[in-house]
C-alpha cells in the first residue's frame, strides 16, 4: 500500500516558499514505508484567485489533485484554504525545502498519515 503524495514546487527540486495553491507545478509520487516513486510532474492551471483565500482556489487546486488520486499533499506553507483543501487530502507542512529529504519525512511517518488520511473529512493537517 502506498500514499500519492503531491509537492508543490516550481523545478521539482525544492518546495515553494509560497502557499502550496502557488506553485508552478506539483510532482506527484507514490510513497510507503520504504520509498518514495516519482509517478508524473502536472502543471497548477488553477483559477486565478480574485482574494485571498479565494474559495474557488482551493476547489480548482482540489480537482486538479483528485484527478491524479492524491491523498497527501505537501509544502512549506498552505494559505486559510487549507482548512477547505483538507477535506480533500492530508495537507503536510514540512520544514525542509529540498524535495528529497522531504520525501524521506513523509515516507518515515506514513503510518501517521495513513491515520490522518483514512479520518476523512474531519482530518487534521501534520506539521513537522
Amino acid at each position: 500500500m502506498s500514499l500519492k503524495v503531491a509537492v508543490a514546487t516550481d523545478q521539482g527540486e525544492k518546495f515553494v516558499n509560497r502557499h502550496f495553491g502557488d506553485a508552478e507545478f506539483y510532482y506527484i509520487y507514490e510513497v510507503d514505508k520504504n520509498k518514495a516513486d516519482f509517478k508524473l510532474k502536472i502543471a497548477n492551471n488553477s483559477v486565478e484567485e480574485k482574494k485571498h483565500a479565494d474559495p474557488n482556489k482551493a476547489k480548482s487546486i482540489v480537482k486538479i489533485l483528485k484527478e491524479k488520486d492524491v491523498q497527501v499533499g505537501v509544502n512549506l506553507k498552505f494559505g486559510p484554504n487549507i482548512k477547505r483543501v483538507k477535506k480533500h487530502f492530508v495537507p503536510v507542512l514540512i520544514d525542509t525545502s529540498d524535495i528529497e529529504k522531504g520525501l524521506k519525512k513523509i515516507s518515515d511517518n506514513y503510518d501517521e498519515l495513513k491515520k490522518l488520511w483514512d479520518q476523512g473529512e474531519k482530518r487534521s493537517h501534520f506539521k513537522f
